[in-house]
This record gives C-alpha cells, structure tokens and sequence, in this order.
C-alpha cells in the first residue's frame, strides 16, 4: 500500500504536538524530535534555506555559547547533556515545524492541522477533567493539578476565528461544525484558568487587529489597558483575598501575586508562604550569587551543566529528600543570563524581537502570527522561561509561519 506523503508527515506533526503536551518526559520527547528530523533528512535530502539560516542563527550563537563556560568551570558532563538539549530544543522545534510542511506545502492545511490539534487536545482535556479531577470542590487548584495550560489549543482557537478574516474562506467545510470546535476549543481553553493564557490571548487579539503596532492608535489602547491594570490591582490590594481559600478567589490572589512573584527577592527562605509565592524570584536571586563567584560569567554565562544552590531541599521532585541543586530556573530572563551571560541574553532578545518586527510588513495571517509569537515569547520567559520551557508546542507552530511566510515571498517574486 503506497503511503501519502501529506497524511504521513500531517500525522506525525500531530503526534509530535500531542507528545509534547502529555507526554511528560523531556528525554522521550527530545529524542523522538531528533529521531524524526534524521528521519527525515535522510528521506527527503533537504538542505537549509539561506533565509532559514539567518532567522535561526541567534538561536545557534545562543547554544554554542553554552560551551564556553562548561569548559571555563568545569561543569558536570551529566548536567552539561540535559542544559545541551535544553537549549536546543528551539532549533529542533523550528525545524521540524518548518520541513514537515514544507513537503505538504499547503498553508491550508497547516491551519487545518492546528486547529485538528488544538481540538484533539481540548478533548484530552475535558476527559482528565472527568475522570481524575473532583470538580464538586470548586477548587481552581484542584481542577488544575493535570492541566496547567495549553498555548496548542489558544493558537488553534484563534486560527479558527480568524482564518476568514485573513483568507475570506472557512476552514471546515460546514459551519455547524466549526461552531462546535471553536465551542469546545473556547471552553477548553477557559478551564486551564491559566494567567499566561490569559495575557498570551489579549496579544493575539492586539497582534490581529493591528494595535501591536507602534502608532498613535496603538497607544492609546496600551494607555486603556494599563490604567486598566493598575485599576484592577488598586482594588485586588484594596481588598483581604484568602490565599488558601478555593475557586475564584484563589485565582484572584495568584494574579495579586504576580508581579511580585516574578521580581521579589528579598525572601525568608523558613517562611514558606513568603518562599512559594515568590519562588521565580527566589531562583533568580540563587544564580546571581553564583555569578558573583565567576564575574567573568555575567558575559559568557556559567554555561552547561552549571548549577543553582537553593541552599536548602526544596521538593521540586519525586526525590523525598528533595532538590539542593538545580539547572533551570523558571524566569527565562535569570535563566538565559545565568547560562549564557549578556552575550547570550542579548541575543535571545534580538531573536524575539525580530520575530515581533513582523507586525511592520506587509499584513498576512504569516506576519501577524509570527509577531504575536514574538511577543508572546518575550512575556513568557518572564513566568515559563519562554523558548526553553520544555513542554513549549508553539515553536513548532513557529517553524511551520516561517516557511509559509518564506514560501508566500517566493511566490510574490514570480508573480
């Protein structure tokens, strides 16, 4: 039986999106993306476009800099293979979300593929709700124990609601039925009560319509939604939130931390309400003491396999004993510095950047996405460390926007 290229490489993009998401182990998934781009490299006999090239060489200067400082500090090997495939991951997102497509070659069908994804995904989600969730507690925590977020089933919402606007065609044949998938994406995405989620949502529909753009229009709405955030956490201070308390309320007290829960440092390490609502300020301030002992490492960074001392086990494993030592922190930002330095941070930032410039060209479904992405990444290294959160799926919908951008420019040329 002869198999269709289309269907095989559109499945396994799927599988791969649906493996990162619920399987939990880094190493499987890390592996069978390496396994998948030798695969397919070996097939096909594809080399890498100039354009290609250029988008992912920070990303590359980014990952040899982590060598500098495992060889300067003689770093241990173990830990150096678990930061290698850390850092690469991004490169291996972007190509494989960039190859696999580029055989379909039909951005249709990639933005049938997302929203397939995203709607598959959604009903994982509702039958973990079932079957091992006590929704009767109406706790937010509780509901959230297995499913923290899902940025896979956001994009693959906005895709759906937006393709027309971009194409003036539907995705799905019926409208009846995109109806229901946009209703079961939408529910789906609202019962993660996820705060990045949240904020990854208002930037895609700020990206779209046009007000991510620096203009006088575009300030304006920045001004609304600032005041508007300020006003929200003048009332959120204003009044007595329970911390312990479920539901809404607990949702409520997580956003009134946030803030300080990133940049607080100033933290009583036995006080352990104070250390766990501020404990992405705890790790950054851990790994600038180690840079303090290696000044040379705040250009370079500390490279692969370095390590932060908690000074304490915190039980941030399967390990009773805890963890004393740890590689990866959980604000990107301390995060990049600490392995890579300024050099490395810097270039973290132009990558993000440029991908946010996007916005400034020629407007298209490619060049809005894109730039969302970029912002969207430049807030989520604040809170799930961005391009190196292991369990990231959008860097793969990123790969797949770069070539169809690519792809439409070829096209424009010849026309």
């Amino acid at each position: 039986m002869k198999i269709n290229k289309c269907s095989f490489y559109k499945t396994l993009f799927i599988v791969i999106l649906l493996s990162q998401i619920y399987i939990p182990s880094f190493k499987i998934n890390i592996f069978f993306q390496l396994f998948v781009l030798v695969f397919y490299f070996s097939i096909e006999k594809e080399s890498l476009s100039i354009r290609l090239i250029k988008t992912i060489t920070p990303l590359i200067v980014i990952f040899i800099l982590g060598f500098i400082g495992f060889i300067l500090y003689k770093n241990p090997l173990g830990y150096a293979l678990k930061d290698i495939f850390h850092f690469i991951k991004p490169i291996q997102g972007i190509l494989i979300g960039y190859f696999l497509f580029k055989v379909i070659n039909d951005k249709k069908i990639f933005i049938k593929t997302i929203i397939q994804t995203g709607f598959i995904s959604a009903i994982i989600h509702f039958l973990i709700l079932i079957i091992f969730v006590d929704l009767s507690s109406g706790s937010i925590s509780v509901i959230r124990q297995f499913t923290r977020d899902n940025f896979l089933e956001l994009f693959a919402l906005f895709f759906l609601a937006y393709n027309q606007f971009f194409y003036h065609e539907n995705v799905f044949s019926s409208k009846k039925k995109s109806r229901i998938i946009f209703a079961v994406i939408f529910t789906s995405s609202v019962l993660y009560f996820s705060r990045t989620m949240m904020v990854g949502a208002l930037i895609l529909f700020l990206s779209i319509h046009g007000y991510t753009k620096i203009n006088q229009k575009s300030i304006k709405i920045i001004l609304i939604i600032f005041i508007s955030i300020l006003s929200l956490y003048g009332y959120l201070y204003s009044v007595k939130i329970d911390r312990g308390k479920p539901g809404l309320e607990a949702f409520l007290y997580k956003i009134k931390i946030a803030p300080e829960e990133l940049f607080k440092t100033k933290i009583d390490r036995e006080d352990h309400k104070d250390l766990w609502d501020h404990w992405r300020g705890y790790e950054a301030k851990r790994s600038f003491a180690l840079m303090e002992k290696h000044p040379f490492s705040i250009v370079s960074g500390t490279g692969y396999g370095s390590l932060v001392n908690l000074k304490f086990y915190a039980p941030l494993s399967s390990d009773k004993k805890g963890l004393k030592f740890i590689s990866e922190l959980h604000n990107g930002y301390p995060y990049v510095l600490y392995k890579m330095g300024i050099i490395g941070l810097l270039f973290y930032l132009f990558f993000l950047i440029r991908l946010y410039s996007k916005v400034y060209k020629k407007f298209s479904f490619e060049n809005v996405f894109t730039s969302a992405i970029g912002i969207y990444y430049l807030f989520s290294t604040l809170t799930i460390t961005g391009l190196y959160n292991t369990s990231d799926t959008i860097i793969f919908v990123l790969g797949a926007l770069i070539f169809v951008a690519e792809e439409k420019q070829k096209r424009e040329k010849h026309d």
